[in-house]
């Protein structure tokens, strides 16, 4: 399934994708944080029909529902395609540094050029988690980067 996106200047992007039966489902992120679920009308594709503001737990419960950890799996089958990228997931252990801390103090695209894409923690799927997110012990955090970003990251994650 094709997903577009758009970047939407000064004030963040909108991700969608077209439905079997012609709508086009998608997310608004927010700059500031915010999401916002849109659907288009059935008629216009280009005219919004719905759309629902979402909170980061909101958003997060709704990813558990629709089935987030398949959207992890799908990340990893899609980045396993791209020459020289690679995705892995990387477990926090408790009396790592970072556990208690926040993702922004990792540094790690400035430090390896690898991303954090996401952090699953109990089950639950946290995309795009914000710099001031929070790590506990258990999280498995989702990393895309060369091979040399990921041997990177695993290094901060686990010695700092």
């Amino acid at each position: 399934m094709d997903v577009n996106v758009t970047p939407l200047p000064g004030l963040g992007t909108r991700q969608d994708f077209t439905t079997g039966s012609g709508h086009r489902v998608g997310v608004i992120t927010y700059r500031d944080g915010r999401f916002e679920l849109i659907v288009s009308d059935h008629e216009d594709p280009d005219k919004c029909a719905a759309s629902v503001e979402l909170d980061s737990a909101e958003t997060s419960t709704l990813a558990g529902l629709l089935g987030a950890p398949q959207l992890v799996s799908a990340l990893t089958e899609q980045q396993s395609e791209v020459v020289g990228v690679s995705t892995w997931q990387l477990p926090v252990a408790a009396g790592t540094p970072f556990v208690g801390r926040e993702l922004g103090d990792t540094e790690m695209r400035t430090r390896t050029s690898a991303s954090i894409v996401a952090v699953v923690r109990e089950g639950t799927v946290h995309p795009s988690p914000r710099p001031d997110f929070r790590f506990a012990a258990g999280d498995l955090v989702v990393v895309v980067g060369t091979a040399d970003g990921l041997h990177g990251a695993e290094e901060i994650l686990t010695h700092g």
